[in-house]
C-alpha cells in the first residue's frame, strides 16, 4: 500500500492530504510510475491547502503534484525538472517556494539607507508557512510509495495547459523515467 506525506497546520490543526495519484483524472502513468497533476485555480481548492491565502490572487499557480512509484526500485527526485505550458505554447518555470515568499509583497519606496524619514513595512501576504511547508520536496522515493507537493508558477491557469515533470531516475541504475506531460484540464 503507497503511504502519502500529509502536511497538518500547526496554527489551526487542519490537515491538507493528496489521495493517490491514479485516483486523479489529470495524471499520466509511464513505465509504473504515475503522476498526477492538479492546478489550484479557484478560491476553494486555494482554501483547502493555504487557508485564508489564495496564492492566485497574487499572480502565483500553485499546482499539486503527486508521484506514486509502483515499480520495485526507489527513485531520485533530487534534479526535477518542471514546466508550465500553456495552450498557446509559452513555456512557465517553476517558481522556487522562498522565492514566491518574496513575490507578491507591496512596493517598497525608495529610500536611501539610514534615511531619518519613518517609512512603513508591508507584509508580504505569500510569506507564510504553507507556501514552503507544502512545497514538493521529496529528493527519493521508495519503491511503493507516493509523494506530493506543490510547484509555484508566477501565471494564470488557462485551459489546453500542461504540466511537464522530467529528472526522474532509477536510484540503482540512474535510467531515466520517460517524461511526463500531463494535460492540466479535467476530464
Amino acid at each position: 500500500m503507497a503511504a502519502a506525506v500529509t502536511f497538518a497546520d500547526k496554527k489551526t490543526d487542519s490537515k491538507f492530504s493528496a489521495g493517490p495519484a491514479s485516483s486523479y483524472s489529470t495524471k499520466q502513468t509511464n513505465d509504473k510510475v504515475t503522476v498526477a497533476a492538479v492546478v489550484y485555480d479557484s478560491e476553494e481548492l486555494a482554501h483547502t491547502a493555504f487557508g485564508k491565502l489564495n496564492p492566485n490572487q497574487h499572480g502565483i499557480l500553485p499546482v499539486l503534484v503527486i508521484i506514486q512509484n509502483d515499480t520495485d526500485q526507489a527513485l531520485k527526485l533530487d534534479h526535477l525538472t518542471v514546466e508550465y505550458t500553456s495552450a498557446d505554447n509559452r513555456h512557465v518555470d517553476a517558481v522556487p517556494p522562498y522565492d514566491v515568499q518574496t513575490l507578491g509583497g507591496a512596493p517598497r519606496p525608495s529610500m536611501p539607507s539610514g534615511s531619518p524619514i519613518p517609512h512603513k513595512k508591508y507584509k508580504n501576504p505569500l510569506n507564510v508557512w504553507e507556501i514552503e511547508g507544502r512545497a514538493f520536496g521529496a529528493k527519493m522515493l521508495p519503491a511503493h510509495e507516493s509523494a506530493n507537493g506543490f510547484f509555484y508558477f508566477e501565471t494564470t491557469h488557462r485551459r489546453g495547459a500542461k504540466f511537464y515533470l522530467t529528472g526522474i531516475k532509477e536510484a540503482a541504475t540512474g535510467k531515466d523515467i520517460f517524461f511526463f506531460e500531463v494535460p492540466l484540464d479535467k476530464n
